[in-house]
């Protein structure tokens, strides 16, 4: 037989690679068409687009190193009506990675993030996860958005695990990189939907509030998070009171009042979202408009800022759109100066401003001066740096996990350590909740007195 080189080694067995996760999918909505494949400039790094030193003569031993870069690959959304979220958390890693780029890199290496849209749509997830680890070489993928892609992605680093090819940090908060088969190959910073969904749950239920449903989007997301809802409410001895979903991509100019409607026969005390912005701004306008006023709850994933700018924007009435709105959050409020990670924060995207390279921004969108999902971005490349610093001099893909279950304790400036092990591939355990004051999101301190 023909000897095969590694990539049509690879090519050859995707299509089973891949069979099993599309069946953990819902059927795509209409969406992003294909992938931009774009180099964004490294943050601070490189400009103008250059890239890594291509061939061995510029490398350090590793794929990805050269003696003046360390390349990291990234596919988001920058595209659709979910791209708030793949912005947002560029620009909040881009701040961080441009202070270290600024200050002599890691050991002497600038920082690369090669960065390609998906539109948050998983075929070009993991098309473009071929291109970053099959021609581009970058040294480790990073800061990825969504269940829908990440599950895709997952088996195919399966099918690379001799390579050493891992994702760090992904904004989502499924179990499936949580869990065997696929945990192996990631690493996870924020808190998981389970346990954003159980502290929903536990809070409603010990306020009163029995009754539960849920509005999910139909896919791999937001089954995670139904099934996190069923799961907290079976600990309570109870059941799902409705459920309804939504197509991923739909916009907020779209009508839920179906979904609306089926929830209200089911009489339900609270709902919880589990989606992106903008049907989840959808939902809760066509809530308040049909009537159906209890509070509405959303994940971390949702995006809080984007969600609040549709649901109040040329709003004279805005209030009563937010009145029993609260979102939980993997991280803590950017508001809250005392945290010494967040004034960190709050300096660097003043300092720096951010922004996604131009060519992959298509469609109109603006920046929010903070955001939760920023500040999870600058934390994710915060951590990534303390760990390519522990690979010492010559870094190499075989030492990143030796370099992550080093990290023990330590002290991101949150309040709270991030520990990891061969046993634990989550850092942070916490989730705060937040609700509307005075047009911001603010930290819920009184469950009953705010919601009961």
């Amino acid at each position: 037989m023909p000897s095969m080189t590694r990539r049509q080694l690879v090519v050859s067995g995707l299509v089973g690679c891949l069979s099993v996760p599309r069946a953990m999918q819902a059927a795509a909505p209409g969406g992003a068409g294909g992938s931009r494949r774009l180099q964004a400039p490294a943050p601070g790094g490189a400009g103008g687009g250059s890239g890594p030193a291509a061939g061995p003569s510029g490398r350090a031993g590793s794929a990805g190193v050269s003696d003046s870069e360390i390349v990291l690959g990234m596919s988001a959304v920058f595209s659709g009506p979910s791209r708030g979220l793949g912005i947002e958390l560029y620009r909040g890693a881009g701040a961080y990675f441009e202070h270290v780029n600024r200050n002599g890199g890691v050991r002497g290496r600038k920082l690369v993030l090669r960065t390609y849209d998906d539109g948050y749509q998983p075929d070009p997830s993991v098309e473009n996860t071929m291109k970053l680890l099959l021609e581009d070489d970058v040294f480790l993928l990073f800061g990825y958005v969504g269940t829908p892609t990440v599950t895709r992605v997952l088996p195919l680093l399966k099918k690379l695990q001799d390579s050493k090819a891992y994702l760090f940090f992904p904004f989502t908060g499924a179990q499936p990189q949580r869990e065997p088969p696929y945990g192996a190959f990631a690493f996870n910073l924020r808190a998981s939907y389970r346990q954003e969904t159980a502290g929903l749950v536990d809070n409603f239920v010990r306020i009163g509030r029995r009754r539960i449903a849920v509005f999910y989007q139909a896919d791999a997301y937001g089954r995670s998070g139904w099934a996190g809802v069923r799961r907290a409410l079976e600990g309570h001895g109870l059941d799902l009171a409705g459920e309804a979903t939504y197509r991923r991509g739909t916009k907020f100019s779209a009508s839920l009042r179906r979904q609306v409607e089926i929830l209200k026969q089911s009489n339900p005390d609270a709902v919880i979202c589990i989606g992106a912005y903008a049907a989840c701004a959808a939902f809760i306008r066509d809530c308040v408009d049909l009537g159906l006023h209890v509070p509405i709850a959303n994940l971390s994933f949702v995006g809080s800022e984007n969600l609040l700018n549709l649901l109040v924007e040329g709003r004279d009435d805005a209030e009563k759109y937010t009145q029993l709105l609260v979102n939980s959050q993997v991280v803590p409020s950017y508001e809250d100066t005392s945290i010494p990670a967040v004034r960190e924060y709050r300096d660097f995207m003043q300092r720096y401003r951010p922004q996604v390279p131009r060519e992959l921004v298509t469609e109109q969108y603006t920046p929010f001066e903070h955001s939760f999902v920023s500040l999870e971005g600058f934390l994710d490349a915060k951590l990534m740096v303390e760990i390519l610093r522990r690979l010492g001099d010559q870094p190499q893909r075989e030492d990143l996990e030796e370099a992550i279950f080093s990290v023990r304790d330590y002290d991101l400036g949150i309040g709270e350590r991030v520990s990891f092990s061969p046993d634990r591939r989550q850092g942070l355990q916490q989730v705060y909740y937040t609700v509307v004051d005075d047009g911001r999101f603010m930290p819920l301190d009184d469950w009953q007195g705010r919601l009961a």
